[in-house]
């Protein structure tokens, strides 16, 4: 069993960063991925990225890359978001998810585990 626990929103203007944790707790051995996904109101859940561990390979939406990064902080079991240039079109709950295997998997039908997520929201 995996637990995954979420923090790091918050409400903020156009242009701003915010940096997203998502804390790994459980059976979390050999080869895995963490994953992060966001939903924003009326709308389904997308993939927004993902990295894969231990090796570190990563997956970005075109929507996010060049403005999020994703990290693994192993000392603090935490993989971490940072969201950088926030536009409000990035509003949304934001979820982790931890998947077995070494892919940066795109999809959520991938991953057994889910956090209970975080509001983002960006707006002036």
């Amino acid at each position: 069993q995996v637990r995954l626990v979420e923090s790091g929103g918050g409400f903020v203007q156009p242009g701003s960063s915010l940096t997203l944790s998502c804390s790994i707790s459980g059976h979390t051995s050999g080869y895995y991925a963490i994953g992060w996904f966001r939903q924003a109101p009326g709308k389904g859940r997308e993939g927004v990225s993902s990295i894969a561990l231990p090796d570190g390979q990563a997956w970005y939406d075109s929507s996010v890359k060049g403005r999020f990064g994703i990290s693994m902080d192993n000392a603090k079991n935490t993989v971490t978001l940072q969201m950088n240039g926030l536009r409000p079109e990035d509003t949304a709950v934001y979820y982790c998810a931890a998947a077995h295997g070494g892919f940066p998997y795109e999809n959520e039908e991938s991953y057994a585990y889910w956090g209970q997520g975080t509001q983002v929201s960006v707006s002036s």
